[in-house]
């Protein structure tokens, strides 16, 4: 089912309109041609073969582009269509961890990412080809990955959540009563991470990020992801859940480049991802969040993630020291919830040019807000206390690198 998915020309497609993914991959390649000038590549996972092009555009020596799906036998026909370039490139079709080449590679290129940075299990391919392949001080475009995360408060999300299920509080569904099902049904929403484009200033806190290092990481590290939370509150509010996004680094020889997924930056096919909790946490400013995410990864290319957070609650009857209040979710990350009430076009640079594209990157315009559906659900239909429905402010992030998207 993953190599179908992968080997239909019209979701290439919807990687490669994504102009801020293929044009920072562009200027990561081009700008740093001393890397692959002269040298031997191979595309992991190549795909349409784009990203071949681009390597035998930079000058290399010789690139394998490898491929599993039946998308090889298009890159076979695009790479020939380009035949200055493709005289350089050979397409194999295959599993980077089954196939064979006849020489080491001076660097590997690869799209391994997925959402969360981890989703489709690319990156374990990736590690697999850099242990295979790679020559001893080779480089990996892209180098790094960082998994940011951030707490996050947002009523109209939570209340949409909620009001999924209220199908199953119909007490004469044809005769039937359906409210058996209703606690199984809430819990099943909230299993869903959110996929969409939100406004960082939903963020409650200064965001934290988890490092991967592709050419140090071994592959059965990616099995299981064990992250510590811990965050401290920019504002007194009603915590709905950790908000994720990533970045990948191209370490390159000449210039280093940021691939960013962040809230405010130009939309990419990645969004980002937000795991709710069905029953949120009470903050006050300056308060601590503690917590873990733990991704386990399964058979279906995917991970499950756990989540756990937790804060001192304040108040009449409070022990001394606070009462800890702590709130969990399980979610697969194999089955999201892509929030998006109309498709949405990705930021395209003036006549589709990769270095204004990355210009266009770095100008760090906050995303439109999207338009929400099925909010129809009243507030006092979820069963949370009256006094704690005020609707929260928007807030202002404190850390530093949000305070320059929102300018």
């Amino acid at each position: 089912m993953y190599f179908h998915y992968y080997g239909q020309l019209l979701h290439q497609q919807n990687m490669l309109q994504d102009y801020v993914r293929t044009g920072t991959y562009y200027a990561a390649v081009i700008e740093n041609r001393a890397d692959f000038f002269g040298r031997i590549v191979v595309d992991v996972g190549a795909g349409s073969g784009i990203l071949s092009l681009f390597a035998a555009q930079a000058g290399a020596k010789h690139v394998y582009a490898v491929e599993a799906s039946e998308m090889a036998e298009y890159a076979r026909k695009l790479i020939a269509g380009n035949p200055s370039l493709g005289e350089r490139i050979t397409v194999i079709k295959g599993k980077i961890e089954e196939v064979e080449l006849p020489e080491k590679a001076d660097i590997l290129i690869s799209e391994p990412m997925g959402t969360l940075l981890v989703n489709e299990r690319m990156l374990e391919s990736y590690v697999i080809a850099r242990d295979r392949f790679l020559l001893p001080n080779g480089k990996m475009f892209p180098t790094v990955g960082r998994i940011h995360m951030a707490p996050f408060s947002d009523e109209y999300l939570f209340v949409e959540i909620a009001n999924k299920a209220l199908f199953w509080q119909q007490q004469n569904y044809y005769g039937v009563d359906l409210t058996p099902l209703y606690g199984s049904a809430f819990q099943g929403y909230f299993s869903q991470p959110v996929v969409d484009a939100f406004d960082p200033r939903l963020l409650v806190a200064p965001a934290i990020f988890h490092v991967l290092d592709f050419t140090e990481i071994k592959e059965e590290e990616l099995y299981e992801i064990d992250i510590p939370l811990k965050f401290m509150a920019s504002v007194g509010t009603r915590v709905h859940g950790l908000a994720c996004w990533f970045d990948v680094l191209f370490n390159g020889s000449t210039v280093q480049r940021w691939l960013t997924t962040a809230p405010g930056a130009p939309t990419t096919h990645w969004y980002q991802l937000r795991c709710v909790l069905s029953q949120p946490l009470y903050v006050m400013a300056g308060q601590e969040i503690t917590g873990r995410l733990r991704m386990v990864a399964h058979n279906a290319q995917s991970y499950t993630i756990y989540l756990t957070l937790s804060a001192k609650m304040w108040g009449p009857g409070a022990e001394q020291g606070g009462i800890l209040q702590t709130s969990s979710c399980k979610l697969d990350l194999k089955e999201p919830y892509y929030r998006m009430s109309q498709p949405q076009a990705y930021a395209m640079a003036q006549d589709q040019q990769p270095h204004q594209l990355i210009h266009a990157q770095r100008s760090h315009q906050p995303s439109e807000n999207l338009k929400l559906q099925g909010l129809s659900m009243k507030l006092e239909d979820i069963q949370i206390q009256s006094e704690d429905l005020e609707e929260p402010e928007l807030i202002q992030p404190q850390c530093q690198n949000l305070e320059a998207q929102l300018q």
